[in-house]
């Protein structure tokens, strides 16, 4: 039955252009490799139960539930589908929805995928996308970060000697938080503390929620006039009921269950150090600041740019090829280190996602930045324009090209959504820097085939040059007569038309 009804089924393989770059990509990327390095982290885990109060034959007593290996719940969906859809979501720049939706609707992103036959339905739920990248972690996604460069060498796209030069930069990677004024973080303080109260049933003498919500208002009417006094009046209003509010709580909570009080415990002291940061004159700074309420590891960095003076978010590391402008390595840096001490570490993990090319870093291009760390990188060679005098010739032509990370970085945060992390924690900061450079080298494989043309492309191309050279050398020879295509697959033009020789 199931052979019937794939009789009346449409097959991918014969309704899209198998020429495309992305269907020639999928052909030749290492499916069964990459997920069998990734397959150990999706292996059940073995629960350890929990205690609960039971009654037998011969009274109370207690019970272990929930312990061993279950096999029960949905089967799992393909990992090749699951794999296809994050590197899909990172080369277009897709949300988990979008890229769902999308891929229902393009037969050419189902053939990426492993389909055999089209499908017009969503391939999975939005949320399994965000498991299932959960469950890689950092260490998963840096296998398909592998990937991409073991195709590139495979493909012939660029040379093994070339990874051996390599240009390091560090960039912003900006955390989905809204801008950390004063007065709005304590109205979020208060509303938080507020609804944790309620939940657990603490019964306030005033939620301030009204005239919480007046005061944020009043806060920014009088910045935007510039009337600054009167703002930090309003704050200091605000942070005068965010702590009656918290002491609030804290006489009620005395009365509660342990378990209880240690929930709440956290967010009466995050409330806290954000009334403390407030206050005029604080001496708070840097890595002690709170930023963003649910966000507490955004950091403020300040890169010198004349726009935006400072960003919040998480350094990130960037590696590229100093010719190719491929990407060898993306990682991020918690606690906003001085540039010069992440080259190591940076350096490190590049070397071991090259290792399955069988190629290592040699020689480092960086800017000023990077000043003073050789003795921490004995193996590798590190040039810079403070070095200058003591480079060859070649060398500062090499040292020219250090530039080019620039627009690479510009690409990974306009095209490949760097500019804004979406995932929470320091493992979302850590697993999103690597998806957004494996799909900048996707786009990068499918942006090189489309240009040397590889796979089917290749014969056509072949044929174009030989209708090409036979296209020079007839008038040469005075025959005439008229050519046409013998394949019908030439890709951009016509190689071979109408020839007029000379006239005998």
């Amino acid at each position: 039955m199931s052979q019937i009804d794939d009789f009346f089924r449409s097959r991918l393989d014969q309704m899209i252009d198998l020429r495309k770059p992305l269907a020639v990509l999928a052909t030749h990327i290492p499916w069964q490799e990459l997920e069998a390095a990734v397959a150990h982290r999706f292996a059940r885990q073995v629960r350890t139960g929990r205690q609960v109060e039971d009654i037998d034959l011969f009274g109370p007593t207690m019970a272990v539930v929930g312990a061993g290996h279950s096999n029960a719940g949905r089967p799992r969906l393909p990992m090749r589908l699951m794999i296809s859809l994050l590197y899909l979501k990172h080369t277009f720049n897709e949300s988990d929805e979008g890229v769902c939706e999308r891929w229902s609707d393009a037969p050419t992103w189902q053939y990426f995928s492993g389909q055999e036959y089209f499908e017009n339905r969503l391939p999975c739920d939005p949320s399994a996308i965000s498991r299932f990248r959960g469950l890689l972690g950092e260490e998963g996604v840096e296998e398909l970060l592998v990937q991409t460069l073991v195709v590139a060498i495979k493909l012939g796209l660029i040379e093994r000697t070339a990874m051996q030069s390599v240009i390091v930069d560090s960039t912003v990677q900006a955390k989905a938080v809204a801008h950390p004024t004063d007065s709005r973080l304590l109205e979020v303080a208060r509303q938080k503390i507020a609804c944790a109260a309620k939940a657990h049933g603490i019964a306030l003498k005033q939620s301030y929620a009204k005239e919480g919500r007046e005061l944020a208002r009043k806060a920014g009417r009088y910045a935007h006039a510039k009337q600054y006094r009167r703002m930090h009046k309003t704050i200091k209003r605000q942070r005068t009921i965010l702590g009656r509010l918290a002491r609030d709580i804290e006489r009620n909570k005395t009365v509660l269950a342990q378990s209880i009080q240690d929930a709440l415990d956290p967010l009466l002291a995050r409330a806290h150090k954000i009334a403390a940061q407030s206050r005029r004159g604080a001496k708070v700074k840097g890595k002690d600041k709170v930023y963003s309420w649910h966000a507490d590891e955004v950091e403020c960095i300040s890169k010198g740019k004349a726009r935006t003076p400072y960003e919040f978010g998480v350094k990130v590391g960037i590696v590229t090829t100093l010719k190719g402008n491929l990407i060898v390595g993306a990682r991020s840096f918690p606690g906003n280190p001085y540039d010069g001490h992440t080259l190591a570490e940076q350096l490190e993990q590049s070397r071991i996602l090259m290792e399955a090319v069988d190629v290592a870093p040699q020689t480092v291009y960086t800017d000023l930045g990077y000043r003073g760390v050789d003795a921490e990188i004995p193996e590798y060679s590190l040039k810079h324009r403070g070095k200058f005098k003591r480079l060859t010739d070649q060398e500062r032509r090499m040292l020219k090209r250090r530039q080019a990370v620039e627009p690479v970085i510009g690409h990974l945060k306009s095209d490949h959504g760097m500019n804004r992390c979406h995932l929470k924690g320091q493992t979302g900061d850590a697993i999103h820097a690597v998806l957004c450079a494996a799909g900048f080298n996707i786009k990068w494989l499918l942006r090189m085939i489309a240009r040397k043309g590889i796979g089917p492309l290749f014969l056509c191309r072949f044929i174009a040059w030989i209708g090409r050279q036979i296209q020079r050398l007839m008038p040469m020879m005075g025959s005439r007569g008229d050519w046409v295509d013998p394949v019908g697959c030439l890709p951009y033009r016509n190689p071979w038309p109408r020839i007029a020789g000379n006239s005998a």
